[in-house]
């Protein structure tokens, strides 16, 4: 395993749609998975079996059928819900069982009403017991946050020496602040004796609006694997981003030297596709897959990209599957842009006219959100 590699655990299908609004009927959350496989992350979240009937046999089904990617689903720290995962998941080629039980004493006193050494006892057993079934075992202690790092460290070598292959600090609600996560990262990676046998993982929420850059944190100090869904949705404000990490990562590669198997060019059909499939738009102002992300109104930015794209833009729209960047004519364009669209759509104004063209498309605009193509035919016909 190449240590400059970052591991791509996507989770839409189990964190992202269980959330209001999102959810996913067996059909829609195959399509999502088989579009996930080409857009080429590394892991598959396929669900939450024992939540319902209908969840464990779409995780069965994408188990069978989706091959490249490792396939897993969650479990709470119990015997039933690890049996169905493994009845869910058996037959994919990579399988995984992920266990998911508290660490902060927040959660160990006000939602488990355990103790420390109850809790840790739990996790142990519930590690044993899924590696018992599988080779594959995943613990997030949650609520890792807000948790006491010695106890934390604690947690996670005795579930490594339980077996669990891959360890996942999860800052479950959006808590800290990048610093912050970072270095709680560096202390796990640091000072568990046996983190040798183990991935690191993270799995970052956004109620802060700091889940990419708690993820980065992550990534900075040890972990080579990051849990986000697509258009970053998920419980509450939802989780890191897969568009926003995957270019993070791509954009910023000569200085970060991280790399994922993302095919970033898949990454807009994605978005899209799962927008269709639940009927939520992504805001236009979002990173990467929003409408407006390569779009540009102002006469000076306007200007500026027509001349060299470098001089707005750090990365290419076709790069994460768009056609092009947009030049939006708005009452804030310059006449660059003016003449740019009018060249696109084939309109010569005689130059005489220029002018006189332009006083209307002023005009026009200045009670218009956007001049469109049809405003443009319009005057136009008026100029000449």
């Amino acid at each position: 395993m190449k240590s400059d590699r970052v591991f791509i655990f996507d989770t839409t299908l189990r964190d992202g749609e269980q959330s209001p609004g999102f959810g996913l009927d067996h059909d829609a959350k195959l399509r999502v998975a088989r579009q996930l496989e080409v857009l080429g992350v590394d892991v598959i979240e396929a669900g939450f079996p024992i939540s319902s009937p209908g969840d464990f046999e779409a995780c069965r089904e994408i188990a069978r059928e989706i091959r490249e990617p490792v396939i897993t689903a969650l479990a709470r720290a119990v015997r039933k819900d690890i049996d169905a995962v493994w009845g869910a998941i058996q037959d994919a080629e990579r399988p995984q069982i992920h266990i998911v039980l508290s660490v902060s004493d927040i959660h160990i006193e006000r939602k488990l009403g355990l103790s420390r050494e109850q809790v840790l006892q739990r996790g142990v057993e519930a590690v044993e017991y899924a590696r018992s079934l599988c080779n594959e075992v995943e613990y997030s202690p949650e609520d890792a946050g807000r948790s006491d790092p010695d106890y934390l460290v604690e947690t996670v070598e005795r579930v490594i020496d339980a077996g669990a292959t891959t360890i996942n600090i999860p800052d479950t609600t959006g808590y800290c602040l990048p610093g912050e996560f970072g270095s709680l990262i560096r202390h796990v990676v640091e000072n568990v004796r046996n983190a040798e046998q183990a991935i690191f993982s993270v799995h970052c929420h956004n109620d802060l609006g700091l889940a990419t850059a708690n993820s980065m944190a992550g990534l900075e100090n040890g972990a080579r694997r990051v849990e986000c869904t697509v258009n970053g949705i998920g419980e509450r404000a939802g989780n890191t981003a897969l568009e926003e990490i995957a270019m993070l990562l791509a954009v910023r590669q000569p200085l970060l030297g991280l790399e994922t198997g993302i095919a970033t060019s898949q990454i807009v059909p994605t978005s899209q596709l799962l927008t269709a499939l639940t009927g939520v738009q992504v805001q236009p102002n979002k990173a990467v897959v929003g409408a407006n992300a390569f779009a540009h109104a102002s006469g000076i930015h306007q200007d500026g990209v027509l001349k060299d794209r470098l001089n707005y833009e750090i990365m290419r729209p076709e790069d994460v599957g768009w056609d092009d960047n947009r030049i939006v004519l708005t009452a804030r364009s310059g006449r660059h842009a003016f003449r740019h669209r009018l060249g696109r759509l084939g309109l010569e104004v005689p130059p005489d006219r220029l002018d006189h063209a332009w006083e209307e498309f002023l005009r026009v605009a200045d009670h218009r959100k956007v001049v469109t193509d049809a405003d443009l035919h319009e005057l136009f016909s008026a100029a000449v």
